[in-house]
């Protein structure tokens, strides 16, 4: 395991405190024709928006750079469509966190209703609700104002 992350990533045990698994066992073939056994595709229970996808491994997968093998990412993504995802396909996550046994997967915006209808909570949702100002409807004038404002603002002036 790449010794810098090794805090971060655990792929040959999955925490059943913080993560959620979207799919079980199956296999899959890489460009080369390689047939490669995956154990399971999970994400973090919770996170601010960009979701890291983790696909586990049987096996070692050695230094190939599966993270960018279209076709076994395709059989990746096929797996997550037939479970119920609708979406854009994904692009691989931070190089750092590819490992011996874990191709991490960086995906979509798109990919976060599916995420919370297995159970993702996003973090920035706290937020969106301690400040309901920064979803307000802007003006010409380029300003954010709360439409509910305004319109109290107008009827102290008819007044």
């Amino acid at each position: 395991m790449n010794q810098m992350h090794s805090h971060l990533v655990y792929p040959d045990a999955m925490n059943n405190d913080t993560d959620i698994q979207l799919s079980g066992p199956f296999r899959v073939t890489d460009a080369t024709g390689r047939n490669h056994d995956i154990k399971a595709i999970r994400i973090f229970d919770e996170g601010y928006g960009i979701i890291d996808v983790y696909v586990d491994f049987s096996a070692a997968i050695g230094k190939d750079r599966l993270y960018a093998d279209k076709v076994l990412i395709g059989h990746i993504l096929a797996r997550l469509r037939q479970i119920g995802y609708v979406g854009p396909d994904f692009g691989h996550g931070d190089l750092g966190l590819q490992d011996d046994k874990l191709v991490v997967l960086e995906a979509p915006e798109e990919f976060n209703a599916f995420a919370a209808s297995k159970g993702w909570k996003n973090l920035a949702d706290e937020f969106a609700d301690e400040f309901p100002e920064d979803s307000a409807v802007n003006d010409d004038a380029g300003t954010a104002v709360s439409s509910s404002k305004l319109d109290a603002l107008k009827n102290k002036f008819k007044a």
